[in-house]
């Protein structure tokens, strides 16, 4: 039978959309085919230049989508290290005179003037990208419709670098990564009236320094955030956090904690920041104080103890999530727990932690107990999430302590280890006492 060209015979509408999610060096390339395709490439509307393109390609290129002057282009993907500087600012202000909605770009000199456009939606700036031109006067809209910023490795004087931020009216989604660049370029301060999403990852492990100045956050409607560092002199949250919802913290301490789990005195719990520990997070931990999910690093429960000078009342904190780790210690947990009256749902990824003087009765790990009541018997917790269970000694005795003090448990979800004898350890633990005559053990 004679073979039947399916894909040809597609309306050119669809095949435009087919020919946007390939690589435009690939989409060029099918304009040789045949007639049918030769002029099928006015129908794209993405453009991929992230390849590393011949001189005689991107001449045939631009001359190509030069022909069709009128078409959109609605995303441009540049990698400036792949061009001429006065090629790619070519390539940016033909993408922007055409309505483009999406610009990701990488690695060159880039003049802030270029990117004047009242249609971005999305931008992208990444690769130390090196942004020059005049600051804008303050009060000054460059990005009227911007809705998502993604900034890494960003070179710029302060004042550029907030106004970057700051002068984007209706930004909803920002992006910060900066991490082993030297010197850091991210300038420690996020102010934005509309932004909704903050994600910060900031990580010089090698350069104490970059930490020495203070955080600061002006984010009024602000609704999650996430943010990882190594903790930082102090923080200064203005205004506070009052519409944030939920916090995904990892917090990472520059030295280990380990030396201060002995000549532990019971009298002398409620003091417990080492004062050459260097960091202070009592800021950051009180400006996120009316969230409802909480999301914690096993660094962060440690940061949370140590950085932090007192725990203030989580009032509103309905969902508890944290990590564990063999080599880091739950000393704030108890401290948590007791500040969070409302807490209904207490997730928890692995329970082999650090055993440490300082983790109260939260855990069964230490000798002797202090009488009277644990601090999870007056928890209110209806639903435990325990994932990554392997059944050891250690973890079956943790499971024995939560069970047997959480009084108001409801659910309790158990998700086991795959090379662990599922069927056994299953046993084990509904055969464990329950305070809770209402609890129900399930297995995920």
């Amino acid at each position: 039978m004679d073979p039947i060209d399916f894909i040809s015979n597609l309306p050119d509408e669809i095949l435009g959309k087919i020919l946007s999610l390939l690589a435009t060096k690939l989409v060029v390339s099918t304009t040789v085919l045949s007639k049918r395709w030769r002029n099928l490439l006015f129908l794209v509307d993405n453009f991929d230049l992230e390849d590393s393109p011949t001189s005689g390609f991107s001449a045939f290129l631009e001359q190509t989508v030069a022909r069709f002057n009128t078409c959109p282009i609605k995303r441009l993907s540049l990698n400036g290290r792949h061009y001429a500087s006065s090629r790619a600012d070519r390539w940016i202000r033909t993408a922007l005179q055409r309505g483009c909605l999406e610009l990701h770009l990488r690695s060159q000199y880039l003049d802030i003037a270029t990117l004047s456009i009242n249609t971005l939606v999305r931008l992208t700036l990444s690769d130390r990208i090196y942004l020059q031109g005049r600051v804008p006067h303050a009060g000054t809209v460059f990005f009227p419709a911007l809705k998502t910023l993604s900034l890494g490795s960003v070179l710029a004087n302060k004042d550029m670098y907030e106004w970057l931020i700051s002068g984007c009216p209706v930004l909803e989604d920002l992006f910060i990564r900066d991490g082993c660049d030297d010197p850091p370029t991210w300038k420690r301060s996020v102010f934005s009236k509309s932004v909704k999403r903050l994600t910060v990852y900031f990580h010089h492990p090698m350069s104490v320094r970059a930490y020495e100045d203070n955080v600061w956050f002006k984010t009024p409607s602000l609704e999650f955030l996430d943010y990882s560092a190594f903790v930082s002199q102090g923080y200064t949250i203005v205004d506070r956090m009052a519409s944030l919802v939920e916090a995904r913290l990892d917090l990472r301490l520059w030295v280990s904690t380990v030396s201060y789990d002995s000549d532990y005195d019971e009298k002398d719990f409620d003091v417990y920041r080492p004062y050459d520990v260097f960091g202070n997070v009592t800021s950051l931990v009180a400006g996120i104080r009316k969230v409802e999910t909480l999301r914690l690093s096993p660094d962060s429960l440690e940061a949370f103890f140590f950085c932090c000078n007192y725990m203030p009342v989580f009032n509103n904190l309905r969902n508890l999530s944290l990590e564990s780790d063999e080599e880091k210690g739950w000393q704030a947990l108890p401290l948590l727990l007791n500040n969070s009256l409302n807490l209904h749902t207490l997730s928890i990824k692995g329970l082999v932690h650090r055993v440490t003087s300082r983790c109260g009765d939260v855990c069964p790990c230490i000798r002797e107990k202090k009488s009277g009541m644990c601090c999870l018997s007056a928890c209110r917790i209806k639903v435990l999430e325990i994932t990554g269970y392997g059944g050891s000694l250690i973890e079956l005795k943790q499971m024995r302590h939560f069970l047997g003090k959480l009084k108001c448990l409801e659910t309790v979800r158990i998700g086991i280890e795959r090379d662990s004898n599922n069927q056994n350890l299953r046993a084990n633990l509904r055969t464990l006492h329950r305070a809770s005559s209402e609890c129900n053990i399930q297995f995920i």
